[in-house]
């Protein structure tokens, strides 16, 4: 696939924007009903697919605007490429539907399901696909969930594969394939639901973007999304080349892989400015992993560098194949994040957010306007499953804990927020959790002193205590224990998170990662959420906003003084006084 576009096109400026709005409306309106019509709350509620088109070569024209980061970056021309090489230029044909997860060419969690169709001219021909991915909530495999296992080996105990496949013939169903998927999945109802509402979203797309090639024609329309991704890649590499010419460096690690427990992978990354070229150099990192925190090369390297490119260069720009030509990758392959086919991949998406996050920090001697302290970067696997005491069906609870974004220049770190590799992620309510699952969250507030000190502190991470009523198991995937979100110009690293496990009998224990806990009724988990990473030094945050922040509980009276130097009295006023006397004192230490 080309990294530039060259074709110029003479399409007159109106024609071009009513084309960029009315290609754009088509992954949004696709978006809005899937949202309304699945089954899982994994998809209505937390938002785990992306909606897009891409040209008759994979290349993305339009992606929905509140998609997954990691999906959205190339998941669907991959998917799309393969099934070209599959069944080959005329093989596939109006009325197609296929749908691959096939690790070894998409790089992620077998859970992760692209769906596509093609979209054709009157006479037959294929132009574009339409593509939804959605997370599918069990596809088979060792653990409930497919994906929730912390200690899988190989790529083989995570669930059914499936390397496209046409799932619609001609516009008639394989009931072959929905019988396998039936008979792999332990909780067929919603998955089988949030197929159809994939299903409906590609027809649908198809149908409208079938309708602007019928209005416009092939030639000018082809003509308009060639000038967009023409007037997009000139932003990225006028960006770019704004950007002084050098290698920046940053390193950070992980805490594990799950299986070799304690051993830190390194996360090395270098990033080499050349003109308007902005390449990623990932040959430090860590080689594949035991455990099941790999990713493919297009899947981990390609989508992190992506990403991170997107954030630090061209936040505002729509995401699509002009977007992205200045990116280039360097990784050698078996390197955890250029993973071979079979390797475990369940926990892909745990490590991808630090690697992202080490990207933008390697920028920011050159951005320091772009680049925060680092965020809580944690996916936070909260999940338990079981059988439903009433029905005696399976269930199974897909959690994550948002948590603290760094402080940057600007103000104060926001949260508690999904990871950069997410985006707009939501939680799913406490209300749809205890409606759905035999459990009860007991509480869920701000994690007090959690954000990183600084003229601006990280923002919060969370506490929330889960309360079991029903025997289950839970697994939990905890990152950045050890590499907690760090500060930027003296601002100090957030707390990181972990999970309490209190038994009913009154004991605890501290947990990060495990795949299948037994849970009794009585028990409890308390979840702690990370805070982000604080910029400029604590001692330079006035007094008056110190104040304000132990007044709504988000930094208690003891840090206030101890780490901001802001001493309260006992009407819980500011000591003047007394607070410049304890600043110069912290002040001095600090020399």
């Amino acid at each position: 696939m080309s990294n530039t576009i060259t074709t110029k096109s003479a399409i007159d400026p109106i024609t071009l924007e009513i084309i960029r709005n009315e290609v754009q409306s088509i992954p949004d309106l696709v978006e809005a009903d899937l949202m309304r019509t699945a089954f899982s709350p994994l998809i209505y509620e937390y938002k785990d697919y992306a909606v897009g088109l891409v040209d008759a070569q994979g290349r993305s024209v339009a992606l929905a605007r509140q998609g997954i980061p990691l999906f959205l970056a190339n998941l669907i021309g991959l998917a799309v490429n393969d099934g070209i090489a599959t069944y080959g230029a005329e093989g596939i044909e109006a009325g197609d539907v296929i749908i691959t997860n096939h690790a070894g060419t998409l790089g992620q969690h077998l859970n992760n399901v692209v769906m596509y169709t093609p979209a054709c001219t009157a006479d037959g021909k294929v132009v574009a696909f339409m593509a939804v991915v959605g997370h599918w909530i069990d596809i088979g495999g060792q653990y409930s969930g497919s994906c929730l296992g912390t200690d899988t080996t190989e790529v083989f105990q995570e669930g059914l594969q499936i390397r496209t496949v046409k799932l619609m013939k001609k516009g008639q169903r394989v009931e072959e394939i929905y019988r396998i998927i039936e008979q792999n999945t332990r909780l067929p109802e919603m998955l089988l639901g949030d197929i159809e509402a994939q299903l409906t979203g590609c027809m649908k797309g198809r149908e409208l973007f079938e309708s602007l090639l019928a209005r416009h024609g092939e030639p000018v329309l082809f003509d308009a999304i060639g000038e967009i991704w023409r007037s997009a890649e000139a932003a990225a590499r006028a960006g770019v080349e704004a950007i002084p010419d050098g290698t920046y460096e940053m390193d950070s690690f992980l805490d594990d892989d799950g299986v070799e427990i304690g051993k830190r992978i390194p996360v090395r990354v270098a990033i080499h400015i050349k003109g308007s070229d902005f390449t990623v150099d990932f040959s430090g990192v860590a080689d594949q992993l035991k455990g099941p925190f790999n990713s493919g090369r297009y899947g981990g390297a390609e989508v992190c560098a992506r990403i991170a490119f997107k954030y630090l260069v061209v936040p505002d720009e729509p995401a699509n194949e002009g977007c992205f030509a200045p990116v280039k990758v360097v990784i050698p392959p078996g390197k955890f994040l250029s993973a071979g086919p079979t390797a475990p991949f369940s926990m892909y998406s745990l490590p991808l957010s630090t690697v992202i996050d080490t990207i933008i920090a390697a920028m920011a001697p050159v951005l320091p306007e772009r680049v925060a302290a680092g965020h809580h970067a944690s996916f936070s696997v909260c999940s338990f499953k079981g059988l439903e005491p009433r029905s005696g069906r399976h269930f199974n609870v897909f959690d994550t804990a948002h948590g603290g974004w760094g402080g940057s220049m600007h103000g104060d770190g926001v949260g508690p927020y999904k990871t950069l590799g997410h985006g707009d992620n939501k939680d799913i309510p406490v209300e749809v959790q205890e409606a759905l699952y035999p459990l009860m969250i007991e509480s869920y507030a701000w994690r007090e002193g959690s954000g990183g000190a600084g003229k601006n502190r990280g923002g919060l991470g969370t506490t929330k205590v889960f309360s079991i009523t029903a025997p289950c198991t839970a697994s939990f995937a905890f990152e950045r224990h050890f590499c907690p979100p760090w500060g930027l110009e003296g601002g100090h690293s957030g707390e990181p998170g972990y999970v309490d496990f209190e038994k009913s009998g009154g004991t605890t224990e501290k947990i990060l990662k495990i795949s299948s806990l037994p849970l009794a009724p009585g028990d409890r988990i308390h979840v702690y959420s990370s805070g982000g990473g604080g910029y400029g030094s604590p001692l330079e945050r006035p007094a008056e906003r110190v104040k304000h922040d132990v007044d709504l509980g988000l930094v208690d009276a003891a840090d206030a003084s101890n780490i901001y130097g802001v001493v309260l009295d006992g009407k819980q006023q500011i000591d003047v006084a007394a607070t410049g006397k304890k600043r110069k004192v912290l002040s001095q230490q600090a020399r």
